[in-house]
């Protein structure tokens, strides 16, 4: 059929429809998006399956856009980025910008996970105070409830009260890690980022590191540490933000899509994540790993200092801040049980 043969009302009408189609295509919000951590890393992928959940959830209203990780915009500029807009949402670790929010360090140091602080109204605190000090969306904290392990090449060495001896050790660390493993472990600390930790193994720059629970295979640090410390310490605190503008200017419809899906994968990801670290322990201890518990009291001691190390880091970079310590000790409240023990 040619336009010759169409009458005006059907032009009219053809006309009427391809606007509608072209307005509705134009009416669907896309997102840019970064992560922290290379594609094979498990933390990553649990990411980019929040990402795929969205765009299926959201078609013709939402879309994510990942444009890659570190390669992209490199790790540390990442949450600078999203500030500024050059890109719309980042997947990161909040300790990769404790300078400008220290109150990240109450998700570091909680014993709960994200399902329970969004329960409590801390995520929502947490929201507001990126949303003020960092002009950015908390949009969900995924990947709770794995905690963190010492990871040892030699076989761990002893005081004679039971506390670990790390005088003659070699501690890869970073801004997770470094008050707790300096200031109470006394350990010999080098800072490295992630992607240097396998070279620095190999070449016996380090000889032990704090690494979570999950994902020591995809890194293959395995190859080289041999021990595993217990107990466990701290949490992740790997969140989604996003630019402030940027989700102020999205449909309502979108917002609904975006807070629905993360809310769904703070609580999928825990499931998920623990039986990841079944798993991987499992694989771990038939290769080889071996497991070193440190005894009660020495156990409570090791726990305890981690989180009041922690915290008192916390307290202290807040001090500098405009804020000062405004909700310190709700951020303890949200993020802490006490009930649960160290």
């Amino acid at each position: 059929m040619t336009l010759m043969n169409l009458t005006p009302v059907k032009i009219a009408g053809l006309s009427l429809a391809s606007l509608l189609l072209a307005t509705t295509a134009m009416a669907q919000d896309k997102l840019t998006a970064v992560h922290a951590f290379s594609p094979n890393l498990i933390y990553t992928q649990s990411f980019l399956d929040f990402v795929a959940k969205v765009n299926e959830a959201g078609q013709g209203v939402i879309e994510i856009e990942v444009r890659g990780g570190p390669e992209a915009i490199p790790t540390a500029q990442q949450p600078d980025a999203v500030r500024d807009g050059i890109v719309d949402m980042v997947h990161t670790p909040g300790s990769f910008y404790a300078g400008s929010l220290p109150e990240k360090d109450a998700l570091v140091g909680s014993n709960i996970t994200a399902v329970e602080a969004r329960a409590n109204g801390g995520i929502d605190l947490i929201d507001a105070i990126h949303q003020e000090k960092m002009g950015v969306k908390y949009l969900g904290w995924f990947d709770s409830g794995v905690s963190y392990n010492l990871w040892m090449v030699n076989e761990p060495k002893f005081k004679d009260n039971g506390d670990l001896d790390l005088s003659n050790v070699k501690l890869r660390g970073n801004a997770v890690y470094n008050a707790f493993f300096t200031n109470y472990l006394g350990a010999q600390v080098i800072d490295l980022p992630t992607g240097e930790v396998y070279g620095a193994l190999e070449k016996g720059v380090v000889d032990a590191t704090g690494w979570t629970q999950i994902g020591l295979i995809d890194l293959k640090w395995n190859e080289f540490v041999k021990y595993r410390v217990e107990p466990s310490f701290f949490s992740t605190d790997i969140g989604v933000i996003v630019n402030l503008e940027k989700w102020n200017s999205l449909s309502e419809e979108a917002k609904q899509i975006l807070t629905e899906q993360a809310i769904a994968h703070e609580a999928a990801s825990v499931a998920a994540q623990t039986d990841r670290r079944d798993d991987e322990f499992a694989r771990l201890d038939a290769a080889g790993m071996t497991e070193v518990t440190l005894e009660a009291e020495a156990a409570s001691r090791y726990l305890a200092a981690a989180r009041d190390e922690t915290f008192k880091r916390m307290r202290e970079q807040m001090e500098q801040h405009p804020m000062g310590l405004t909700n310190y000790d709700t951020l303890i409240a949200k993020f802490y049980d006490l009930s649960a023990g160290q």
